[in-house]
């Protein structure tokens, strides 16, 4: 089994990729949003943590949080996010005899990818990734059509401009932060 490092800092702000299991022609983030809008915020409740950018794909989704002072337990937060989701949802998705046999469900795939945001040029290029996501997956013909983003909150605060990603200006924010 690989030997997984996790950068584990207080108040840290990571970047993440948590992926569906079965990825190709699965649309289910997308269909239930409101379920994983629902476990988001009530996780956030219980364990609190900024949301500074997010794009929920059909298969997948990318964000970069922003944990408060003295806490490093992303891990429980993912935890309770992919569990909360997954038992909103009937259960018809084939699992396999293992997973069977933890109890799991077959909607996840068991890790994710986190990076620890280490300075502003490294936040400014995972929050452009972010928002570019859609349009780098075919999904829409300009950033501002996805609907399943920050990206429209980042606009109307000024951060993005909403023709952004369309006119060449592709790996820019506009704001100092």
């Amino acid at each position: 089994m690989p030997n997984f490092r996790r950068a584990w800092v207080p108040g840290g702000t990571y970047f993440f990729t948590v992926n569906l299991l079965r990825r190709e022609g699965n649309e289910l983030l997308t269909q239930h949003i409101a379920l994983l809008r629902g476990a988001v915020l009530d996780v956030r409740r219980r364990h609190p943590f900024e949301i500074r950018g997010w794009v929920v794909l059909p298969d997948h989704l990318h964000c970069v949080i922003e944990l408060p002072v003295n806490d490093t337990d992303y891990a429980v937060r993912w935890r309770l996010i992919k569990s909360q989701f997954s038992k909103a949802l009937p259960k018809t998705e084939r699992r396999s005899r293992v997973r069977i046999q933890r109890g799991e469900r077959g909607i996840w795939q068991r890790r994710y990818w986190e990076h620890l945001i280490r300075d502003e040029k490294d936040y400014i290029a995972h929050m452009d990734y972010i928002h570019i996501n859609p349009l780098k997956h075919g999904l829409v013909e300009r950033v501002i059509d996805w609907p399943y983003s920050t990206f429209h909150r980042l606009v109307a605060n000024g951060t993005y401009s909403g023709d952004w990603a369309g006119s060449g200006n592709e790996s820019r924010l506009l704001y100092e932060d």
